[in-house]
């Protein structure tokens, strides 16, 4: 039995930190901040109640594996997981309207039909065709296997981009998720669909590589699923088993630097001078400022947080939110999301990845149909989210600013939410800067999933690390951001641990 140290308590730290203490090691987690659960937060006021992270889950296989493997409750006994019907609503510029339903490719083909004109639904079903192959090439390697020493291979792109001749041209393949919808789908709404989905995860569709197509096929494949109370409920869950499992955790306890001795990660050093010994260091933070060492050598994929996605401005995106408490019923046959689009999906990722402001910015709307969210069934709580530049360069601290932009969001809501001036009760804002308050990521940046193609720059660091003893865990590391991908990050680095370098993934 080993003493593991867990550096943070966001949930790929602590679907770390639960499955090693189920596999009889001593397990603390140090966290920084008041609570658990890193980016996946809530704000309550006056009886209403907002997700300020993630609002739906995706892959919820990747947890209910955890709580199979830690103890006899299921997810499903510890928290109410809701498919939301339909998976979401969409707004084009034009005026186009469409619903698309949850986990249903003929309804989602119908829809688009409808909705677009005929052809529209068999091209985008076309394409999550080639979304499937490059889903079944990647999948183990990318999400549910140890980064590969020669993971130099995952720099292919598995997406099979047919060729398209052309008339007194040479023939093209498309090699990004904008091309893909330039070429393949032919219609803009249906471009700005597939952009949206990139740009949701903090990716700039004209640079992610073409393998960004798993995006959209997870979600119209496994589904979009909401916990019923907020996605805070996930977090409490995971919380909670690790509690059953007797990890201990300490709050108000930063972390300032990794010890080591003889060439071995051997505890960590607390803000207040106090030193944790430890066997092994699991950090579910970027380790790097916390040691004195490279973590990487040679030929490793490089540590990620700046320059992803394609950024200009060095920093991956982070995410603005406005919450609105608002008089008035919900109206009943509103969408669980609805997503505003942006009439120039090329100008905005151009702003938000130079770090400026988008003029017109994609806009997010997520109204849950959820009395835990509301005072009572004369209320709503409703979310408003963008996509934005990091807090460096954009000063979101700046009130101004902060005030200015969330009136921009709510005017492009508008179209979703008739008289909302007269509904409004009060809105709280929340940008990148107080993301890096409340998670210590560098300019409140988001981390997106890891990706296979361009040439691996859209990976993440292994999870061990040089530093014998040391590994990492949750979105900064293998296999990236999003809940389940740290989930997943959670399961291998504990499979690391406990059966040693060989591990390559269960079966």
């Amino acid at each position: 039995m080993a003493g593991i140290v867990v550096i943070g308590a966001g949930m790929g730290a602590m679907a770390t930190a639960v499955r090693l203490a189920v596999a009889g090691h001593r397990v603390t987690v140090y966290e920084r901040a008041a609570t658990y659960g890193g980016s996946v937060g809530r704000f309550e006021r006056d009886g209403f109640v907002f997700d300020t992270g993630p609002g739906l889950l995706r892959l919820p296989a990747v947890y209910r594996d955890l709580f199979v493997k830690t103890g006899k409750e299921s997810l499903g006994q510890s928290v109410r997981l809701d498919q939301v019907e339909p998976a979401s609503r969409h707004l084009f510029a034009d005026g186009t309207d469409v619903r698309l339903p949850n986990t249903s490719r003929a309804g989602v083909i119908t829809a688009l039909d409808t909705a677009l004109g005929a052809g529209a639904g068999e091209r985008w079903a076309a394409f999550l065709g080639r979304a499937r192959d490059a889903w079944d090439q990647s999948r183990r390697p990318l999400l549910e296997e140890p980064l590969w020493p020669d993971w130099q291979v995952l720099g292919r792109d598995p997406y099979p981009a047919p060729r398209q001749r052309r008339l007194l041209r040479g023939a093209r393949q498309a090699a990004t998720l904008a091309e893909i919808g330039a070429w393949e789908l032919a219609d803009p709404r249906l471009a700005a669909l597939l952009d949206g989905y990139a740009l949701a995860y903090g990716l700039d569709p004209r640079r992610a590589p073409a393998g960004a197509a798993v995006l959209p096929y997870l979600e119209q494949t496994f589904g979009s699923w909401y916990v019923r109370g907020g996605m805070r409920e996930l977090a409490r869950a995971v919380y909670e088993r690790c509690l059953a499992r007797r990890v201990e955790f300490r709050f108000g306890a930063e972390v300032v630097r990794i010890v080591e001795k003889d060439g071995t990660a051997a505890g960590v050093e607390l803000a207040d001078g106090t030193v944790a010994p430890a066997d092994r260091v699991v950090a579910g933070v970027a380790p790097g400022r916390l040691v004195a060492r490279a973590l990487d050598r040679d030929g490793d994929v490089r540590p990620r947080g700046t320059d992803r996605s394609g950024s200009g401005a060095g920093q991956v995106p982070g995410r603005f939110t406005v919450l609105l408490s608002l008089r008035g019923a919900r109206d009943p046959d509103a969408a669980h999301r609805t997503v505003v689009h942006s009439p120039d999906g090329a100008a905005e990722a151009a702003d938000v990845f130079a770090g400026r402001t988008a003029a017109l910015p994609t806009v997010t709307v997520t109204r849950p149909d959820d009395p835990a969210t509301r005072p009572d069934e004369g209320h709503e709580a409703v979310t408003l989210t963008a996509t934005v530049a990091a807090h460096t360069p954009l000063d979101w601290s700046d009130p101004a600013l902060r005030e200015r932009y969330a009136d921009v969001l709510a005017e492009r809501a508008g179209a979703v939410l008739p008289g909302l001036a007269q509904r409004l009760i009060r809105r709280e804002v929340r940008t990148p800067a107080d993301t890096e308050a409340q998670t210590g990521a560098a300019g409140g940046s988001v981390p997106p999933p890891a990706l296979a193609g361009g040439s691996g720059g859209f990976l993440y660091p292994a999870n061990s690390t040089r530093l014998n003893g040391l590994y990492r865990a949750g979105g900064w590391a293998h296999p990236g951001g999003g809940l389940a991908h740290a989930g997943m990050s959670g399961a291998l680095v504990a499979g690391l641990i406990v059966e040693g370098a060989e591990f390559r993934g269960s079966r």
